[in-house]
């Protein structure tokens, strides 16, 4: 919301500085977010030509004699073609920023003649976009700002511009009106906007208004009407123009230009129709869904029939609370005008909005919801306005609807502020800012009965009461409190499944992969794909055609943010998210998981493309480590969980794994992508990943809070021994090494797999599978006889438990 200085006094009567009106509003909640003090135009001085002569080698240049006011004149070289002798106009001298053309001015050399600055256009100086001559002022203008004196004085262009944040529950604070009462609330002057008075009508309004059809009535309780006759548009006032410039919009006409006004100076949206444009009378309808609508911005558009349009008898005119038609806007040629000030639903301006991507000044108020009672006064106010700038008569106010009564009253005990702030503001003082702010307050003591003004929608109970009595009394009052000193240590604070998700991101990030937060909205056949799709999981109002459904996994997220990043040449990729995802709508349907993928060359210990060796792609065992690092992040022991063969659908069903619990809790799965899936989701490369479900994983056991010790290590040295077992290639590795794990727990510390074999001698159903057993000895040296039989139990073990023999 944008406003100058100069506006924001029409409705306040203060002395307060700038400074102070900036730093008055960000304390009271509207914060600032930038105040340009014009400056930019200071340097600009009202000059005159004393002479024009002929460039010596240009027949489009002129070289000027300029009166800058310092009783020494300045040689200007200058190729407008109204250029003359006693010219009056606007002067910038070397070292000045022009802002219409970006550039900082220096002495310049013109096919030989010196420059000292430049005659400025209204283009250059964001006036207007007129430069097809520099700015001719009229001579009389010396006797008010003589040669010499700061052109932006005599154009209003030194009138400050405050731009503050609207959060979307101050509605009442987009109009510089509201924005004044705030301030004169805040003990920053007093309100003195100007009155509206009734304007009498001469004759009745000829066009009726018809809300009877559907719902219209329930999405606009209230149409207020007025036509003025014999108008004569034409360009706004300079005072209007300056104003609506400053804030960034562009002037039009007369007619355009007050409904613009109005909404900044009120916050009141009107709408002006061409009255000899429109056939018939109006009615507020849905639209059919097979109309086109031209809107005022040039683009057409086809309204759906859950969007409402005001038409008539040749169809839909306007976009209701949104945007006017091309068809029935005003012009220059415009005689009659009928002004509209309505109410409408916010919810349905908003879906409407959204869904045909328009946004206007009008649509952003009436979404957050305009004063009900200030509509007939807004009507008053926008007729008075046409009438003075554009001449006419004015027609009897049609009124069609009901305006809703501002009847919602509050039971305010004044206590509630103390408790819930810390501030001790008395009842009179908290009966005073509330009426200042345009509160209806009646009552005594510390029970106070407040009626809601029609401006605050968002103010239902008393803790926003005690939010408005707080900001107007001053946050900085409220006085820090140091935190309770506890008695104890405290507790744990965090959850498992906050510790689960940090330990989790740690781990993966620690492994080289990079953390994604990615939309929880995917396109409903991704969805399909990975399980997904159900209709009850679809969007009813997706903010894009491919964000249409609750994903049911993260897979499909990475896999499209892989695809992203491929695009853009960085193929070698490893990232991870730790979010939620949906099987269903209830609450146990939603579940953290932690999931990532792989893709090229980016394994844990790969270097890319290297001189020495070939980059090696992911693989499915890539998948497998970052998905038990994640397990043992969570606080399971990754020797604990059976490994089965095989995944979901999505991943290749020899090239995958599943994490189990016991037969029926599913921990996760990990593996090659399938190239059907990879297909789906138009992915190529090398790609594997992984899905833990986290919340599937069980709590830990909870254990005497017992200090642990040091770390201890062994000062004997460790024992390896190798063994080699032929085996069904049916048998998994994980069984081998549970058994041999199991021979001795006190003395085996690790066994891994290092060398699988097959073919050869073995035979076509037989592989060769080779361990290294780790004997850590704590108190004694181990004897060859004791290394011995720990071997021995070792090979009875495995050959008991997969029925193997050990390879000679």
């Amino acid at each position: 919301m944008k406003f100058t200085l100069s506006w924001l006094k029409d409705h306040l009567d203060t002395t307060a500085t700038l400074d102070e009106i900036v730093e008055t509003l960000t304390m009271i909640g509207l914060e600032v977010e930038d105040v340009d003090d014009r400056s930019a135009f200071a340097p600009f001085t009202i000059a005159k030509v004393l002479s024009a002569e002929r460039h010596p080698d240009a027949d489009k240049l002129q070289v000027l004699s300029v009166d800058i006011g310092d009783g020494k004149p300045l040689q200007v070289v200058c190729g407008a073609p109204n250029a003359r002798a006693g010219l009056v106009g606007a002067f910038a001298g070397p070292g000045t920023y022009v802002p219409g053309i970006d550039t900082t001015l220096g002495v310049g050399n013109i096919r030989g003649v010196e420059s000292f600055g430049m005659m400025c256009s209204e283009r250059e100086l964001e006036l207007s976009e007129d430069h097809d001559g520099i700015i001719d002022l009229p001579p009389e203008i010396l006797a008010d700002a003589p040669v010499g004196t700061p052109f932006a004085d005599y154009a209003g262009l030194n009138d400050p511009v405050i731009e503050i944040g609207i959060t979307p529950n101050r509605p009442d604070a987009l109009g510089v009106s509201g924005i004044a009462r705030d301030l004169a609330a805040a003990g920053l002057g007093t309100v003195k906007s100007p009155k509206i008075d009734p304007v009498k009508g001469g004759f009745p309004c000829p066009v009726a208004v018809d809300l009877t059809s559907d719902d219209a009535a329930e999405f606009c309780p209230a149409f207020g009407l007025r036509l003025v006759r014999n108008v004569k548009n034409g360009p706004s006032p300079k005072w209007m123009q300056q104003r609506l410039k400053a804030i960034g919009l562009r002037p039009i006409s007369a007619l355009v230009d007050i409904t613009n006004y109005v909404t900044f100076d009120r916050g009141r949206p009107l709408h002006v129709f061409d009255a000899d444009k429109v056939t018939g009378n109006l009615m507020v309808r849905r639209a059919t869904g097979a109309e086109e609508f031209l809107a005022l911005d040039g683009k057409t558009y086809t309204p759906t029939s859950s969007h409402f349009v005001i038409a008539d008898d040749n169809g839909p005119e306007s976009l209701a609370g949104v945007m006017g038609g091309e068809e029935s806007g005003c012009s220059l040629e415009t005689k009659n005008v009928l002004v509209e000030s309505a109410l409408w639903d916010p919810l349905t301006i908003a879906r409407t909005g959204r869904d045909l991507g328009i946004i206007t000044d009008a649509r952003y108020r009436f979404e957050r919801g305009v004063d009900p009672q200030f509509m007939v006064d807004g009507l008053n106010l926008g007729t008075q306005l046409v009438m003075d700038l554009c001449g006419g008569a004015a027609s009897d106010e049609l009124i069609e609807g009901t305006i809703p009564a501002a009847d919602m009253t509050i039971e305010f005990p004044v206590s509630e502020t103390k408790r819930l702030t810390g501030l001790d503001v008395g009842s009179e003082q908290a009966a005073s800012i509330l009426t200042r702010l345009g509160f209806d307050v009646s009552g005594s003591g510390d029970r106070l009965s407040v009626g809601v003004p029609g401006a605050r929608p968002d103010v239902h109970g008393k803790a926003d009461l005690v939010e408005e009595v707080m900001r107007i009394y001053g946050v900085n009052e409220i006085e820090p409190q140091p935190l309770p000193a506890l008695s104890s240590v405290g507790c744990r604070i965090l959850t498992t499944g906050q510790k689960r998700t940090r330990d989790t991101r740690r781990t993966l990030a620690a492994r080289g992969m990079s953390e994604a937060v990615l939309y929880s909205f995917i396109p409903k056949a991704h969805a399909e794909h990975f399980g997904g799709g159900q209709g009850e999981l679809a969007l009813a109002n997706p903010i894009a055609s491919d964000m249409s459904d609750m994903r049911p996994s993260l897979l499909p997220s990475l896999l499209a943010a892989a695809k992203r990043n491929a695009d853009r040449a960085m193929g070698d990729l490893a990232i991870f998210e730790v979010s939620h995802v949906y099987a269903g709508v209830e609450i146990d349907d939603q579940s953290r998981s932690a999931a990532g993928i792989r893709r090229g060359s980016a394994r844990l210990e790969s270097v890319g493309r290297h001189w020495r060796e070939a980059a090696k792609g992911v693989d499915v065992y890539d998948a497998k480590e970052d998905a038990l690092a994640v397990l043992a992040a969570c606080g399971m022991d990754p020797s604990k969980v059976q490994i089965e063969a095989g995944g979901p659908d999505w991943f290749h069903p020899g090239r995958s794994g599943t994490f189990k619990l016991g037969p029926k809790v599913v921990l996760g799965s990990f593996g090659e992508f399938h190239p059907m899936t990879l297909e789906a989701m138009d992915v190529t490369g090398p790609l594997c990943g992984f899905e833990i479900h986290m919340d599937a994983i069980p709590e830990p056991r909870k254990r005497a809070n017992r200090s642990k010790g040091a770390l201890t290590l062994s000062q004997l040295q460790p024992v390896r021994r190798d063994f080699a077992f032929v085996l069904e290639k049916s048998v998994e590795s994980a069984l081998v090494l549970r058994a041999a794990s199991g021979a001795d727990k006190k003395l085996i510390e690790q066994v891994r797999v290092f060398d699988v074999f097959e073919g050869g001698s073995l035979g076509a159903d037989q592989k060769s599978l080779a361990i290294e057993v780790t004997l850590q000895p704590t108190d004694k040296s181990l004897t060859d006889d004791q290394i011995d039989a720990i071997s021995a139990k070792i090979v009875a073990n495995v050959e008991k438990t997969t029925g193997g023999v050990l390879r000679g």
